[in-house]
């Protein structure tokens, strides 16, 4: 009802369960907190919560402008309305090494099951952007290392983004990437990769779960889980895709309210009114209001 029936806890250890099952798991973008029910009812693996997503959900763009508060406010919102595990967008961690540690504790009280850390310089650009910058690597290990050293449950995880593919070429992602594991990462992120090759290159430098990014629009083209899969990919992600569908009908019904002066012929197309009340739960609800409040006033003489 008000939450999510599993906790934090729970859902972290299933996170490692799915990473260590040799199959590929989808998770798409949620861009509110019922859009993250909805994700769980389609019976995907787990919710992702995009940077990208949360700032343009305030108008801003994807340039660092976000802050830790309301990232993990965000985050937390969306991780509470589902049983599936949540894996957030940290940035660069929103600071120096003990910002990065401080996020990871505040990232975990909010309820998620992980989160990623990007190598960029600060402020960062869109992972599909021509014009990045990428730190040192020295700077980029020592937030790894600060993130994995200040979780408290040992399930969180600290998954490590590397941007330095699009700056330096495919070699350096894979020494990037090694070292990001020796620092303490748990998982990869290798951020606009090519082509598959370059995915199967990432996997085989290192040892632990990698992830790809199946962003619309973006270096990568969309390549379906069973190509992915074959390459060795553990996770996918679709950071977007659903806020650029709901904004794509939202402006498409604008459009028909002002040229025809009604919705009507957009209607078919909408969440109906019993299905967005199925979707909160609403007959729950009413439940427990009518088991705890409802009385009857005494007949007092």
């Amino acid at each position: 009802m008000l939450y999510s029936t599993t906790t934090p806890e729970q859902k972290r250890a299933k996170l490692r369960e799915i990473l260590a099952s040799g199959t590929i798991a989808q998770f798409p973008g949620a861009f509110n907190p019922l859009s993250a029910r909805l994700i769980q009812e389609k019976g995907f693996a787990g919710v992702y919560i995009s940077g990208a997503v949360l700032a343009n959900d305030l108008g801003l763009p994807d340039i660092g402008l976000t802050t830790l508060t309301e990232v993990a406010t965000r985050a937390g919102q969306i991780a509470r309305m589902t049983d599936l595990p949540a894996i957030v967008d940290a940035d660069t961690g929103f600071g120096e090494p003990m910002n990065v540690a401080r996020s990871v504790q505040e990232i975990e009280n909010a309820g998620l099951a992980g989160l990623h850390i990007e190598d960029q310089f600060n402020p960062k650009r869109c992972g599909h952007l021509d014009g990045k910058n990428v730190v040192d690597l020295e700077t980029a290990t020592k937030r790894i290392r600060a993130a994995a050293d200040a979780r408290r449950d040992p399930n969180f995880l600290i998954m490590a983004r590397t941007d330095i593919r699009a700056t330096e070429g495919l070699q350096a992602a894979k020494d990037r990437a090694k070292a990001l594991v020796d620092a303490g990462a748990d998982a990869i992120f290798p951020e606009a990769m090519k082509d598959l090759h370059e995915f199967r290159a990432i996997r085989d430098a290192v040892d632990v779960p990698i992830l790809a990014n199946m962003t619309e629009f973006g270096k990568s083209a969309l390549f379906t889980t069973e190509q992915l899969q074959g390459v060795g990919v553990n996770m996918v992600i679709y950071p977007v895709t659903l806020l650029r569908s709901a904004m794509g009908a939202a402006e498409r019904v604008l459009d028909t309210l002002k040229s025809l002066g009604t919705q009507q012929v957009r209607v078919p197309e909408m969440l109906t009114r019993a299905r967005l009340y199925d979707l909160v739960d609403y007959e729950a609800y009413n439940k427990f209001d009518t088991s705890i409040f409802n009385f009857q006033v005494p007949d007092i003489h």
